[in-house]
């Protein structure tokens, strides 16, 4: 049998069994705004017969898993529009004038929030009601239970499995930037050698051109007559 405190703190448990709103008409009425959906926080405390204060509280340190359940905040337009099409502004009991926001509640919330409510006489009778229809009319208690154990605690492999891979990614994070310096480092010594390339291409087409002005001059020597004999005399002489 599943016991009230695990109710309390099993976020799991309390999904799968959040939609038996049907349980919250077993112990009292629950009286909802105009358009037959919602309820707001004065609502919700006088059900529970707590303070507005213990409401809001309670939807400050749950409002992930509330808002899940069906829990709004509306302003703005939005609260103008709801205001105006699904509240009436001569009922005294929901007072319109100047309000900046407004929390609405579904079934689903308020049976969402008698999972939560600790010190609530109503809450824990709710509870009460809602554990005997969960073992009389769904799977066996123990079993669904042991289904709830055993998914945390596949969430909980699921999140050591997670920071495993994050531990890997972070690895090959560091890898792949120490290839990227390394690249970074390989294209500024391709980057020199171009300019080294580039500055000896420059030298030889230097080079190049002194030679071309060397062969055109040597060409206009070789066509002096007076110049080639002095030249073959010398050589035949053994002198340089």
């Amino acid at each position: 049998m599943i016991k009230e405190q695990a109710l309390l703190e099993s976020r799991t448990l309390r999904e799968n069994v959040r939609g038996r709103t049907e349980t919250l008409d077993k112990v009292k009425a629950l009286t909802l705004l105009p358009d037959g959906l919602h309820v707001t926080t004065a609502l919700v405390a006088t059900y529970f017969v707590v303070h507005r204060s213990t409401i809001k509280n309670l939807v400050a340190r749950h409002r992930q898993e509330l808002t899940e359940s069906g829990l709004t905040v509306l302003q703005g337009a939005d609260l103008q529009e709801f205001e105006g099409l699904k509240m009436s502004p001569s009922n005294e009991s929901y007072p319109q004038a100047k309000r900046r926001r407004l929390t609405l509640y579904t079934r689903r919330t308020v049976l969402n929030i008698a999972m939560l409510l600790r010190d609530s006489p109503v809450a824990r009778e709710v509870r009460a009601h809602l554990l005997n229809a969960v073992e009389r009319n769904g799977a066996p208690a123990a079993d669904l239970e042991r289904r709830v154990s055993a998914i945390e605690g596949v969430l909980g492999e699921v999140g050591s499995a997670m920071r495993d891979l994050a531990m890997v990614v972070h690895r090959m994070d560091d890898r792949l930037r120490r290839m990227e310096a390394r690249l970074g480092d390989v294209e500024t010594r391709l980057g020199d050698v171009e300019t080294r390339l580039d500055r000896m291409g420059t030298e030889l087409e230097s080079t190049q051109r002194i030679v071309a002005g060397m062969s055109v001059r040597l060409a206009d020597l070789a066509g002096d007559p007076d110049i080639s004999h002095r030249l073959c005399r010398r050589y035949r002489h053994g002198r340089p």
